[in-house]
């Protein structure tokens, strides 16, 4: 009792903060694509009062930002370089061949290997510190003398198993820095002295951690090259955006410095209509050229500009644009209502907001800029594709009133967007257009290809000012710190140029007609056939008939790993499916997402141990009487090794060994039963609900499964918790209630982040049951509730949040849904009328339904999306895939 009236207390406590107006933070956690989807809100933060008044008593003033550029301009060319060396010249002399750290035991215990300082680099600030690496771990130790009250040393370690990739970088156009990137998709960007980032690169490399990809020395191109993301681009198997992303990460653009910020394209020009048309070459941008000269009548002027350029001392080379196409200045100007760029720009406005008029506050009246204006060239950002929170003014900061008395809020947006949302929803649908599919490789060619510098970037009117490239200026040469911290802030204020992936052309994307020709030409010569989205061809989905149960119950389960096999080479081994019943019998079926036989889109091996009473396998039964047996209670390892299991009338968690079925663990915690299991995306984290209101989070590991003791344990309801997920990528952890409240909280601090509570505009439905949620990879959250009025009757509903908290859509239900599951951009439904409604998850439209005519149990996605795979009540497994006969 004294643990549910703690409960209580804390959420009553959370709930009446939310009634307050928080300023809101971008947090740093991005899911797979890169996205940086949540917010954080910050209670009693500067609200910025003192600089919207110092902007107003100044009015709009004198912009004093050129006459500073043209003094930082005028001491950088006393250490300018007049051929600097390419991007791919990559001087590694300084490497160490000598194989000290991989010669270092790596069991037992941890061994120092080397200790440097260096600086942490976060967005525009330096931390100083100091940088150690040992046999295991990473350390960074902050070495600030005097640290901000309020806030924390930058203290942290890094486990070198969690290592995903380590990069090279540019820090101010010198070569010196490395960016890590972990598994759990957190990244950090070290700045050194040359030689020693060149040793410390090398260290890393020579311990050959089994998850760190791409360990070479390779320049951005052969990275590329490399990773093969062209080719799989080009025959349509990723996205326009992840491509995009992809290439910015490889050419050395990161969120971790605002001088290097990821660069995405104005991709239309239509922000006047009523009405979007996408299907219309009218309404995009020439890709073709460079985004200032998209008015055509510039052209002749930024021609001549460039033939008459003449420098009497021979340093500065002849340009077209005197600014550039992404600085940190940009990047604060697209971002101003979001902290910390709200605050880094007031601090490069000397204190103050920048005059209304100069602001980012209609997107019409940016475009229109563009195509007037001679200084301003700023392509877009990632934001701009899926953000839709930076667009609003949700901290409520006094942006001051424009020269017409309108007041500065939130953007304004072209009158083909209802609201945010819909902007964002628009907008990366047009970046995912077959025009712009047809036309992005030009664009790729002026930013990170042949067209960048050279030649081909005159007669592309592609040159800007000289400091933007690397190499043009040399900073270790310059002795005078104050020379020196000038220079620095030249290389700051103009921009950077992204590093040069491609000196030829970039091929052109396939058609969606030649990317099919493309896979059935493989699938006849018996090669892999590259994955078919399901989702992006849902009108020629089929359903496929397979009885996985032998007939011993109800599917009520189907565990799929994660990563599944890629390649014919390892054709001759099956991943694993298990398929399990309302009575605990399972199978282990052979799977694999493609096929073998050529009859089937899939590969399918019923587990021989089904066919007879004495090899089936079976879980330790029974569960607790009063418990419905929903895919709920079920989740399963990324290598389908481990089966978690709630329910039992002991209140357990129980851990089963799939292959060798048999229970490997007991762990008894809660005070009453397990009433639901989620597991992230990455296998990494287990979140455990249970009937006492809490839930418990378990950091898996896969000899063992997990400890005894969880990593946090939740509060925040006052009732049974009936439903949770959990994201890594977004370090969020959300769990549902029989009380009607969903409560997030973080992974990593387990701290709360905020309540919801659904409601419906209906008289005397007061009372609300969370039932199942399911968390997208866009960080939506799909509730599935039921509501009662005073007379207990009942209506189902499914809610649609976004990460932030944001209620997007409600949609009625007219069947209970017994399983809820979530791709990219849809999520998928089984009822108990035997229907699976595919819906999008923007406003819930129903985009197909499959009948099926026999209760659905649960469901599973196959792992990029090519099958849905789908449990009746009558023991059958149904597999929703793409028809590839008819294509």
């Amino acid at each position: 009792m004294k643990l549910i009236l703690y409960s209580n207390n804390i959420l009553t406590k959370c709930t009446s903060r939310n009634l307050s107006s928080p300023v809101w933070k971008l947090c740093s956690t991005e899911n797979y694509s890169r996205m940086r989807l949540k917010l954080l809100p910050q209670f009693n933060a500067d609200t910025h009062i003192k600089a919207s008044q110092l902007r107003d008593n100044t009015g709009t003033g004198k912009n004093s930002e050129s006459s500073a550029v043209s003094l930082l301009a005028n001491i950088a060319k006393e250490v300018s370089v007049i051929n600097p060396k390419d991007d791919d010249e990559e001087d590694l002399s300084s490497l160490t061949n000598s194989n000290s750290a991989a010669t270092l035991e790596q069991k037992g215990e941890e061994k120092m290997i080397l200790t440097e300082p260096c600086a942490l680099v976060i967005m525009t600030d330096e931390i100083p510190g100091n940088f150690k690496l040992t046999t295991n771990k990473i350390y960074f130790t902050d070495l600030r003398s005097e640290i901000a009250e309020g806030s924390l040393p930058y203290d942290f370690e890094i486990s070198l198993s969690d290592l995903r990739e380590v990069h090279l970088r540019r820090y101010n156009l010198n070569r010196s820095a490395i960016e890590v990137f972990l598994i759990d998709q957190n990244n950090y960007f070290f700045n050194f002295s040359k030689e020693i980032r060149n040793k410390i690169y090398s260290q890393i490399m020579m311990l050959n951690h089994p998850n760190l990809y791409y360990a070479g020395i390779r320049s951005g191109a052969d990275l590329l090259k490399a990773s093969k993301l062209t080719k799989k681009w080009v025959r349509r198997e990723i996205s326009n955006f992840d491509y995009l992303m992809q290439l910015n990460m490889i050419a050395g653009r990161t969120y971790n410095d605002l001088n290097q910020y990821p660069i995405f394209p104005w991709i239309l020009r239509d922000y006047r209509s009523k009405s979007l048309n996408l299907d219309d070459p009218q309404s995009y941008r020439d890709l073709s050229k460079p985004i200032g000269i998209q008015n055509p009548d510039r052209i002749p002027e930024i021609r001549e500009r460039y033939e008459t350029f003449e420098d009497p001392t021979g340093i500065t080379s002849k340009f077209h644009y005197g600014t550039h196409y992404s600085n940190a200045a940009g990047v604060m100007h697209y971002l101003l209502r979001l902290e910390p760029f709200a605050s880094l720009h007031i601090q490069l406005q000397s204190g103050r907001f920048d005059c209304a008029d100069r602001q980012f506050h209609s997107l019409p009246m940016t475009w229109k800029t563009l195509l007037e204006s001679h200084g301003d060239v700023k392509e877009l950002i990632p934001e701009f594709f899926y953000l839709p929170d930076f667009l609003r003014n949700i901290s409520k900061f006094d942006l001051g009133k424009l020269q017409s008395g309108d007041r500065v809020d939130d953007v304004i947006l072209p009158p083909w967007a209802d609201c945010a949302e819909d902007f964002i929803r628009k907008h990366r649908a047009a970046l995912e257009s077959d025009y712009v599919s047809t036309h992005l490789h030009e664009w790729i060619d002026l930013i990170f290809g042949y067209k960048q510098k050279g030649k081909a970037a005159v007669e592309a009117l592609n040159v800007f000012y000289y400091c933007t490239y690397e190499g043009a200026v040399d900073i270790d040469a310059i002795d005078d710190i104050t020379h020196r911290n000038a220079t620095i802030g030249m290389i700051k204020n103009f921009g950077q140029t992204p590093t040069q992936l491609l000196k030829e052309p970039h091929p052109k994307r396939m058609t969606q007609e030649e990317a099919a020709n493309y896979s059935r030409k493989q699938s006849t010569m018996g090669q892999y056939i590259p994955a078919i989205n399901l989702f992006d061809n849902l009108s020629k989905a089929k359903t496929y008939f397979i009885d996985a149960s032998a007939a011993l119950g109800k599917l009520v389960f189907i565990g799929m790993p994660s990563i599944q096999t890629r390649s014919f080479i390892h054709s001759g081994m099956l991943d694993s499916l298990i398929a399990l019943t309302d009575t605990g019998f399972y199978g282990l079926h052979g799977w694999l997402p493609y096929s073998k036989s050529k009859s089937l889109p899939f590969t399918f091996e019923l587990d021989a141990s089904m066919a007879s009473r004495n090899t089936k396998k079976c879980l330790s039964w029974p569960f607790a009487p009063d418990i419905e047996i929903l895919p709920k209670l079920f989740c399963v390892t990324n290598d389908a090794k481990l089966l978690f299991s709630g329910g039992f009338w002991d209140n357990s968690l129980r851990i089963y060994n799939v292959n060798k079925g048999r229970l490997q663990n007991s762990i008894s915690i809660f005070n009453d039963l397990v009433t639901c299991i989620g597991i992230d995306k990455t296998g990494r984290y287990l979140i455990v609900g249970s009937r006492d209101s809490t839930a418990a989070l378990w950091e898996i590991n896969h000899s063992d499964g997990i400890n005894a003791n969880p990593i946090h344990h939740y509060y925040g309801h006052d009732d049974e918790v009936t439903c949770v997920g959990v994201s890594s990528e977004l370090d969020i952890v959300v769990s549902g209630s029989k009380d009607g409240s969903c409560v997030m909280h973080m992974i990593r601090t387990g701290s709360y982040v905020m309540s919801l509570r659904p409601k419906i505009n209906k008289e005397n439905f007061r009372q609300c049951e969370i039932i199942s949620l399911t968390i997208s990879e866009m960080g939506n959250i799909a509730l599935f509730c039921r509501h009662f009025d005073d007379a207990k009757k009942e209506e189902y509903f499914i809610h649609l949040y976004s990460i932030n908290g944001r209620l997007l859509t409600s949609q009625q239900i007219d069947r209970k849904i017994n399983t809820m599951i979530v791709s990219k951009h849809y999520i998928i439904t089984g009822d108990a009328g035997g229907a699976v409604v595919i819906r999008n998850d923007y406003d819930l439209t129903e985009e197909m339904t499959f009948q099926l005519n026999v209760p659905v149990r649960c469901a599973s996605i196959s792992s990029i999306n090519e099958h849905i795979l789908v449990g009746l009540d009558d023991g059958k497994l149904i597999i929703i895939s793409y028809n590839t006969k008819d294509s």
